[in-house]
């Protein structure tokens, strides 16, 4: 049988059963990781499966959440959660926590098409959203470098879906569920069939998804400020997003009293507070002072989704047909459309930086919109489209000692995103007015502010007409011609040397296309308030050829060579790269393998690191400077208070002078079949990447500014400040000098940089055993384990190496397991699953927060020869994140962990 989760064995499916196609023989197949195909239960590089049965058996309903339980996806990737992201639909994996990017993705062993939007808006990844779970047979994932087989990406693995190719006769399947907590209620439908000629074989898959939002309002521990860990035993001191606000210079926060007169009394504030909106409240903003002196609207988190809603529809198509005995024609389509939708936490407005009024001076203010004036939750629209299409001609050569396969492979992605946004000019006249003019050295702009808008409520018409829809479209495709020919060379005593040759031939490209009123540089009234778009478009073409030798040293001793050379043809400095892998499997007994391989690898550079366009948005900085001017170390807790860790405006564009990302990958394992029934596998692995391509990060730029400036390190080593680096660096961050400004930054410029070295070292561990009784059924059982032993950056070479495995800013587990205690019985079938994230430090880093255990529950009932009834739940225990009290951002823990709750569904599926 294929493991659940574990190692794979090499089989060929065939036959059929009430519920789909099984596994009988041990016919050569290929196996992800090599093109040579092969009979071995195992190969040099280890390889986890996941069938679509583990699919249901484990309580899932999508691909993504069955893979997001693999022990070895360590990384953080940003999610749901995550709303004001740049990729809050997309669906990623990070395996060893090097990166969404950092692992291939592959249907039926052929590229994808990155997902349109860039992730975090810097580099490219594929989503796995749009792929059904009623097309897939099997996903095959192997955690190493794979450059040598399958060029760019493979450094931390290769992840190969493999759809249904062999079906014989229909089957439905239904489920439905919602959660216990409220909201998400969700329905599948999925169509499977088959037909087989004489000559042809036709498989069609059809599937439906349609899955309910779910907002934080409806999740009680999560809705409200008062929810913050760190007044949970101080709720009176709790403290808000500020729902209004007049900051006068030099007379600090006003509030109109009952007569509208600006005052800064408490009893004005809440006169003003209350009048605005009765969903604000006054509070105080720190415990040391007397009295109120805000108006905070508690709760703004609750009109944010912490799930998006999902209406997605896919269809998919497979097919082949016998021209003779040695041609055949194949061909795979794969087609999806859905309509998701989210929502961010309600809009807000407030002015950027000072401006001026000529009866009341320099003032600063801003307003949030409550969903009673906006007339409900603020939905975002996400329309995907995504198709991969694969055709080609198989057949044999040289009396069948070589297999040959000609084809093409076509994959593409559209997207179009709606979302509400203020237009800059309305929302602006409706509290400033006509302009003024410029004031000052510093050019503010002036008006007569409207204050007796700001302290009033604000009708949902009155929302309306201020409101314009943001439309946004974004596509990406790959195409990639390939001719791969195996077989086996000649025979050595020991056996037959088997060999693969591959020559490919492909054209990537995407296009960003935004709504033109939220670039940076549209200078029309109407421009989008508070938001800059990720704009970027480009293509790239790539050339391979690569050969792969299985030799077969003694009965007992098998090496396995590969080399691949890759030519890019783009505006990079990327040319070419030749990257090599070398396993040996060695079976001193039967029963025992020892295995290892070595390989390069490489990733030429995110195409938006190459070709994003100038972009913007605000993000927060510590001030490294203005805290040595005051004698602070810019590493302490004393540099992180408003003065000097605040909001600035971010530029970003992509660099055409990147190199490629070059690493070294290594495992060394030993698998172990203890008994008939009983398995275990131990794998080491080690992957090293240089010149990993990347954001400069805004504290090195901080750093090295102040460095610059002062002409000193914070160690006190001198620092040249007229430099090439230095002047570079300087003219990267502008100050506000202004008296107002007080010296802080107001803007700065980031790009994408080589850096110098990332690495991760761990093992893995898998367990398996089945017991089949004669009295009490079938018994099976399955663990797997991944523990991170390191996890070192070094951004450049005269950096120190940081420990990021243990750093919060990272929030990497350093240990993951899955495992699954499985029974069977004439009509019934249950299956226990399990996963457990390891512990993570505290936000202070003080501690380790605790590990994080899920259990789900499957059982059907076969109730007629054709039709199965069954019950699914998710999250069995209703358990919830970890208790980190210390974190108190939102949502008050971290994204990894699932707000939703238990879920519970029926299924029911009927084969004919």
């Amino acid at each position: 049988m294929l493991s659940f989760h574990g190692p794979t064995w090499a089989q060929e499916e065939s036959g059929t059963s009430d519920d789909g196609p099984s596994t009988t023989s041990l016919d050569k197949v290929t196996v992800t990781g090599s093109r040579i195909k092969r009979v071995d239960i195992e190969g040099p590089s280890p390889v986890t499966v996941i069938t679509a049965d583990d699919i249901q058996k484990e309580g899932f309903s999508t691909v993504y959440e069955a893979l997001a339980t693999l022990s070895q996806f360590t990384g953080s990737v940003q999610n749901e959660l995550n709303q004001s992201g740049f990729t809050p639909n997309a669906q990623f994996i990070n395996l060893r926590s090097l990166g969404p990017g950092y692992q291939l993705v592959l249907l039926n062993g052929k590229r994808m098409a990155d997902y349109p939007m860039p992730y975090n808006s810097q580099s490219n990844a594929v989503s796995l959203s749009s792929i059904p779970a009623a097309a897939v047979e099997r996903i095959e994932i192997m955690t190493g470098g794979a450059s040598a087989i399958y060029g760019s990406d493979a450094v931390a693995g290769v992840i190969n879906i493999i759809t249904k190719s062999n079906f014989e006769g229909d089957s439905l399947y239904v489920r439905g569920g919602t959660t216990t907590r409220g909201g998400g209620d969700t329905g599948l439908f999925q169509w499977t069939g088959g037909k087989t000629g004489e000559r042809w074989n036709l498989i069609y898959a059809l599937e439906y998804l349609n899955r309910e939002s779910i907002l934080a309002s409806q999740r009680d521990f999560m809705d409200s400020y008062h929810d913050n860990p760190r007044y949970r035993d101080d709720p009176q001191n709790a403290t808000a997003a500020s729902g209004v606000y007049l900051y006068r210079n030099g007379a600090g926060y006003v509030w109109p009293d009952a007569n509208g007169k600006l005052s800064g009394s408490v009893d004005a504030l809440r006169s003003a507070c209350a009048a605005t909106s009765p969903d604000f409240q006054p509070y105080r903003s720190a415990r040391n002072v007397a009295n109120e002196n805000r108006c905070g609207y508690f709760g703004y988190p609750a009109t944010q989704s912490i799930q998006n809603g999902f209406d997605k529809a896919s269809a998919y198509l497979s097919g082949t047909l016998d021209f003779g005995q040695d041609l055949q024609a194949y061909g795979q389509l794969l087609y999806t459309r859905s309509k998701n939708t989210g929502a961010s936490a309600t809009r807000f407005w407030q002015t950027a930086g000072w401006v001026h009024d000529p009866d009341l001076g320099y003032l600063q203010a801003q307003r949030i919109f409550t969903p009673a004036e906006t007339g409900g939750s603020q939905k975002s629209v996400f329309k995907e489209e995504s198709l991969s299409l694969n055709l080609g001609l198989r057949g044999t050569w040289w009396d069948g000692r070589f297999d040959w396969d000609a084809g093409i492979s076509h994959s593409r992605y559209d997207m179009t995103l709606e979302v509400p946004y203020f237009t800059t000019d309305r929302i602006n006249d409706y509290f400033f007015g006509d302009l003024l003019g410029y004031v000052g050295a510093a050019r503010y702009p002036s008006y007569h502010v409207r204050v007796d808008r700001l302290f009033s409520p604000m009708s949902p018409s009155d929302y309306r007409s201020l409101i314009t829809t943001v439309h946004s479209t974004a596509e990406s495709q790959s195409t990639q011609g390939q001719f791969t020919l195996t077989g086996d060379l000649f025979d050595l005593p020991a056996g037959p040397v088997g060999v693969a040759f591959v020559l490919e031939g492909a054209r990537q490209k995407y296009a960003l296309n935004p709504d033109p009123r939220s670039a940076t540089d549209y200078t029309g009234k109407d421009s989008i308030y508070n938001l800059t778009s990720t704009r970027g478009g480009g293509s790239r073409d790539r050339y391979a050829l690569g050969l792969e030798f299985g030799v077969p040293i003694l009965h007992n001793l098998k090496a396995n060579l590969a080399g691949r050379y890759d030519r890019y043809d783009d505006q990079t400095d990327v040319d070419g790269a030749f990257t090599w892998q070398a396993g040996l499997e060695w079976r001193p007994v039967s029963s025992l393998l020892l295995r290892g391989t070595h390989a390069t690898s490489f990733r030429a550079p995110d195409m938006h690191y190459v070709y994003a366009g100038n972009s913007g948005g605000y993000t927060y900085i510590t001030d490294a400077y203005l805290c040595r001017m005051k004698g602070i170390d810019p590493t302490s807790p004393d540099c992180s208070g408003p003065d000097y860790n605040y909001q600035v405006f971010r530029t970003y564009e992509g660099r055409k002078d990147l190199a490629e990302e070059e690493g070294r990958s290594s495992t060394v394992g030993v698998v172990w079949d203890v008994m008939s029934q009983m398995s275990v596998s131990l794998d080491y692995y080690s992957i090293k990447l240089e010149n990993q391509v990347g954001e400069i990060d805004s504290d090195y730029l901080m750093r090295t500014y102040a460095d610059c400036r002062l002409g000193t390190d914070i160690r006190g080593n001198p620092v040249d400040g007229g430099s090439p680096s230095c002047s570079h660096f300087m003219g990267l961050i502008s100050r506000d000098e202004s008296s107002l400004g007080n010296g802080k930054v107001d803007r700065y410029s980031a790009y994408p940089v080589n850096q110098s070295m990332i690495r991760s070292d761990g093992f893995d561990v898998t367990w398996k055993y089945t017991l089949d009784t004669d009295r009490r059924g079938k018994f099976s059982f399955q663990a797997n384990y991944t523990h991170v032993t390191k996890l070192d950056l070094q951004r450049f070479a005269d950096d120190e190496v940081d420990n990021i495995r243990d750093n919060r800013r990272y929030y990497s587990f350093r240990s993951r397991a899955n495992w699954m205690v499985g029974w069977e019985k004439n009509d019934w079938q249950t299956n226990l699953y399990g996963y457990r994230y390891g512990s993570l430090p505290s936000w202070d880093e003080s501690t380790r927060i605790a590990p994080y255990f899920l259990w789900n529950l499957d059982v059907q009932k076969k109730i007629t020869p054709k039709a199965t009834i069954g019950v699914s739940v998710v999250n069995v225990f209703d358990n919830l994140h970890p208790r980190d009290d210390s974190y108190t951002s939102y949502p008050y823990f971290w994204r990894a962990y699932s707000p939703v709750g238990r879920q519970v569904f029926a299924n029911y599926r009927y084969t004919f």
